[in-house]
């Protein structure tokens, strides 16, 4: 069944917007579920090699990090996943949320969004209030290649009465553009974006985009405090490493924290 008739996105918006890349894709646009990421892992991948793509106008159990919760409401922002097959034998790109968000970060400034900022490792931040996050999921096994399901929620236009968690306040599209652009041409945008940063990474790592995620890095040489460790650790952001680890600069010396169930939080 054709649900896009039904949704706030389009499904020819979002292939405009892909130009020459829209055969890349399987794109498909529910009006609601659960979770796109829990339907994406569920589901066979398309023929072909496509890419495959679930956007939902609302998401019902939309999961965040550390367990949390995504919250949603129709037509406040755009909710996606993508399932994102390697070559056989390929490891998952080093880095890969970092290179998510800093895909996102840059259809955002595409778009003319000024003051984009990206939080290791998993958050994009305007201004130093969030605007998107990004969960990725692992999958392996049961005869399939390794695959990363890649889930994005970008705000657009928060209710006014909108109460959501998050220690740095939150923004939305509408607040940062006269003219915000529709759901579906922003999806299209950030699509472009993933292929272009990800295929990159894949080939040739995460260093050739250290550089580029350190220009937008909202803690540069602040102090931060690492939650979620068995002990919190203090220190100043120094940046990434060439594997996407986050550095911090402590008494104790030069630390590297992996991307794991830790929170970043000002110092």
């Amino acid at each position: 069944m054709d649900h896009s008739r039904h949704a706030a996105l389009d499904r020819a918006e979002v292939a405009a917007a892909l130009g020459g890349l829209a055969a890349v894709f399987s794109v498909e646009i529910l009006p609601e579920c659960d979770s796109t990421n829990s339907r994406l892992l569920a589901d066979p991948p398309p023929e072909g090699g496509r890419i495959a793509v679930l956007a939902a106008d609302r998401q019902t159990a939309g999961r965040g990090r550390r367990g949390r919760a995504w919250q949603s409401w129709p037509g406040a922002g755009l909710t996606f996943s993508v399932l994102w097959q390697f070559a056989p034998g390929a490891p998952v790109p080093a880095g890969l949320s970092l290179v998510v968000g800093l895909a996102v970060a840059r259809a955002l400034e595409e778009l003319g969004v000024d003051g984009v900022q990206l939080k290791w490792p998993n958050d994009v931040l305007v201004n130093g209030h969030k605007i998107a996050g990004i969960l990725i999921e692992l999958v392996s096994g049961r005869g399939r290649p390794l695959a990363a399901v890649i889930g994005v929620g970008i705000n657009l236009r928060l209710p006014p009465d909108a109460e959501i968690e998050s220690a740095f306040g939150v923004t939305d599209l509408a607040r940062c553009l006269d003219a915000p652009p529709s759901a579906s041409r922003l999806l299209g945008l950030v699509l472009a974006q993933l292929h272009h940063f990800v295929g990159i990474c894949a080939a040739a790592g995460f260093d050739g985009l250290r550089g580029a995620w350190q220009q937008r890095n909202a803690f540069a040489d602040l102090p931060v405090r690492i939650l979620g460790e068995v002990e919190p650790l203090a220190g100043t952001c120094v940046g990434v490493d060439v594997d996407g680890a986050l550095l911090l600069q402590t008494p104790d010396g030069l630390r590297r924290v992996l991307s794991g169930d830790v929170s970043l939080r000002a110092g």
